[in-house]
């Protein structure tokens, strides 16, 4: 699945200026910033994300083996931070709140089997229909 992601990226020529004019822009605004803070290094921020709009703008075919780079990290980094978060909010949220109810014997779902009761069914109560509950189902 991953693999087929990485051959799928995009780079056509508009991908590619749009990747130019972005990493461009993202080095000026961090040239800028660091103007303002007084640091000696905006030069070179600035005359890379310069680089980067030009080339963007002028010859975009130039910036498709960054571009591929830029975009096979990204998927790589999307792959492993989706399962990372989902295994800490599964171990830290979702555990715990389980034990939690096991230890106070709630069961969410009602799952418990009784052997005493005839049927499961839940009888609603009837209540009058109004054509706004047709509209608000929920």
């Amino acid at each position: 699945m991953m693999l087929e992601e990485l051959k799928n990226i995009k780079s056509g020529k508009k991908e590619l200026r749009d990747f130019g004019f972005v990493i461009g822009a993202v080095l000026i605004l961090i040239s800028f910033y660091q103007l303002y803070k007084d640091i000696d290094l905006y030069v070179y921020f600035l005359s890379f994300g310069s680089a980067f709009a030009a080339f963007g703008l002028a010859l975009p075919e130039l910036l498709k083996p960054l571009q591929k780079v830029w975009m096979t990290l990204a998927i790589l980094m999307g792959f492993v931070m989706t399962r990372l978060i989902l295994g800490i909010l599964f171990y830290l949220v979702i555990t715990p709140m389980a034990i939690i109810a096991k230890v106070f014997g709630k069961d969410f779902l009602n799952m418990k089997i009784e052997k005493d009761k005839s049927s499961y069914w839940n009888v609603r109560p009837v209540k009058e229909y109004k054509q706004i509950d047709t509209e608000r189902q929920f």
